[in-house]
């Protein structure tokens, strides 16, 4: 771990010089090729250097993050073509990315912990920075106070757990049970917030309308899965405790994420249309993984990663139409099949994976998390079938209405694709269909 880590490192000098910003991208790309050349496919820990190590669900993340930043630099071509801070923004960029791989590679809880908080102030500063609205103010505190609040607890459950135990590795904690009802409900909510599940799930539409392309690819792409990897690693030792509560959640995700996803039909805005379906998706995440069951964990981790390529490759889309017309209202944005033919066959690929269709990997996920959840108890069939249907119904809806119907009057010109912007998305959309043939890893590293 500590190659990657002083890779990254020495990227932070050729942040500042002038005219670097394809190198840092293209360095970037060589780092994630290296990075899926050392495989790592173990329940165990394996290349443990000092703080750090990784096993499967480490490296799915930490690959899904240094692809995402490799494609963020991609889709933010505007932010050099108009010289806007370009420095500063490829620095917070790969400060970002090396909290984001030290988080998803620490061995111990506190060092997780202390990096979860860290990878905040990065995106803060990418809202606040390169954010469009005044709003985005708003939205930079929404986003730290949701998550500041509910993290003190953990710390202290975390420092309860240390004294308890007289270790927070990972590792050596599996060997634990708990029983003390305060302590899960200090651990988990931290990461229930981040997820987010439904209910304290406000700061996350705010924070997507608000940021620039980058902000929303990061937060829909890997900021969303910390809370899920932080669970993943937390139910090993909270599993007595989680057959007795985990039902709360489950309930709240499931009939949550059915509300989201009427609220995803009566939005106009593309972005927020999009960041409620993360919502959605993510709700059934968490609810597979409270059953704890083989299926449910293996499954929310397949969705997650299926999850953050699809979102991201959306937010790109909608952020391509931004660019041409200025505006990310579905009355403006539509009828885009005659302004921007080539597309439209982009849209629907990347809309069809959301909606889990075969080939991709969310479909993987999803029948898992579905057969999971029924598993677990039949009654929640009808929230299922609900919520797989509205999923389904949202994203036609995105679909049908940007791309089918009269053009606005407005747009009198036709515009293709930039080649950049099609190698964007398919690099989006390639590894999201060709995950599905390595599925043995996605499901079978419990």
């Amino acid at each position: 771990m500590l190659s990657v880590i002083f890779y990254i490192l020495f990227l932070f000098p050729i942040c500042f010089m002038t005219d670097m910003y394809w190198m840092v991208q293209n360095l970037l790309f060589l780092l994630s090729f290296i990075f899926v050349l050392m495989n790592m496919y173990s329940n165990y820990f394996m290349t443990i250097s000092y703080l750090f190590g990784c096993d499967m669900i480490s490296y799915g993340l930490i690959l899904l993050s240094l692809w995402i930043v490799s494609l963020m630099l991609m889709a933010s071509e505007f932010i050099y073509k108009y010289k806007n801070y370009v420095n500063l923004f490829l620095l917070n960029l790969v400060v970002l990315l090396i909290l984001l791989i030290f988080t998803f590679s620490s061995v111990s809880l506190f060092m997780f912990y202390l990096f979860f908080e860290g990878s905040l102030i990065p995106t803060l500063f990418l809202i606040l920075g390169w954010g469009y609205q005044p709003e985005r103010l708003q939205a930079g505190i929404y986003l730290l106070f949701y998550t500041l609040l509910v993290s003190l607890p953990m710390l202290i459950g975390m420092f309860f757990v240390n004294n308890f135990t007289g270790t927070m590795n990972f590792y050596l904690l599996n060997n634990y049970m708990f029983n003390f009802e305060i302590l899960y409900f200090s651990l988990v909510m931290a990461f229930l917030v981040k997820m987010p599940m439904f209910l304290v799930h406000l700061w996350l539409p705010k924070a997507h309308v608000e940021a620039p392309v980058s902000g929303s690819m990061i937060l829909a792409g890997v900021m969303l899965k910390l809370g899920g990897y932080g669970l993943l690693r937390v139910f090993s030792f909270l599993q007595f405790l989680g057959l007795k509560f985990n039902f709360i959640w489950i309930s709240i995700s499931l009939i949550g994420g059915v509300l989201v996803s009427l609220m995803c039909l009566c939005q106009t805005d593309l972005k927020s249309l999009i960041a409620y379906s993360s919502v959605a998706h993510m709700g059934i995440v968490l609810s597979g993984l409270m059953t704890m069951t083989y299926m449910g964990i293996c499954g929310s981790y397949s969705l997650m990663i299926a999850h953050g390529l699809c979102s991201s490759g959306l937010f790109c889309l909608a952020n391509i139409s931004y660019e041409r017309l200025g505006s990310r209202s579905l009355l403006i944005n539509k009828g885009l099949l005659n302004f921007m033919p080539s597309m439209a066959l982009w849209w629907f690929l990347l809309s069809s994976a959301n909606m889990a269709a075969p080939p991709s990997l969310n479909l993987l996920g999803e029948i898992s998390l579905i057969n999971s959840i029924v598993s677990w108890s039949w009654i929640s069939m009808m929230m299922l079938a609900m919520l797989s249907f509205f999923s389904a119904a949202y994203t036609l809806y995105l679909y049908a209405y940007s791309q089918h119907g009269k053009i606005f009057l407005g747009i009198y010109s036709f515009s293709g694709g930039l080649i950049r912007e099609f190698l964007l998305l398919f690099l989006h959309w390639f590894p999201l269909n060709l995950l599905i043939l390595k599925g043995d890893s996605c499901m079978l590293w419990l």
